[in-house]
């Protein structure tokens, strides 16, 4: 069984930070990549960012460039989320996924594991 618990999220003002984490635990369960996605009210859960595991390439969303950050901790399968310059339009459901394939794919689709997730509200 595969668990991933995300820890982090809040209420913040416009242009202000919050940095999440999400840990994986499970029996045997080997990292391919981890990756944040994100869900609005009324809206799609959308892709945010994404980091192989092993050689830490990442991808990130567009909307997000230059203002969030990933990396992660091997020693503790720990995943981080750095985000900065908050915006209203970045508040959401943020959710943690991981998979055992080490792709650069951006589609929930192509997550078998998903975290419970975790609000971010930022005010304007």
């Amino acid at each position: 069984q595969v668990q991933l618990v995300e820890s982090g999220g809040g209420l913040v003002p416009a242009g202000g930070s919050l940095t999440l984490s999400c840990q994986a635990s499970g029996r045997s369960f080997s990292i391919g990549t981890m990756a944040w996605f994100r869900q609005a009210p009324g809206k799609e859960r959308e892709f945010v960012v994404l980091i192989r595991w092993n050689s830490g390439i990442t991808v990130l969303a567009d909307s997000v460039k230059g203002r969030f950050t990933i990396s992660r901790d091997n020693s503790k399968n720990t995943m981080y989320l750095q985000m900065n310059s908050l915006k209203p339009e970045d508040t959401a459901v943020y959710y943690c996924a991981a998979d055992r394939n080490s792709w650069l794919g951006t589609q929930t689709a192509l997550y078998d594991y998903w975290g419970q997730g975790t609000q971010v509200t930022v005010s304007s």
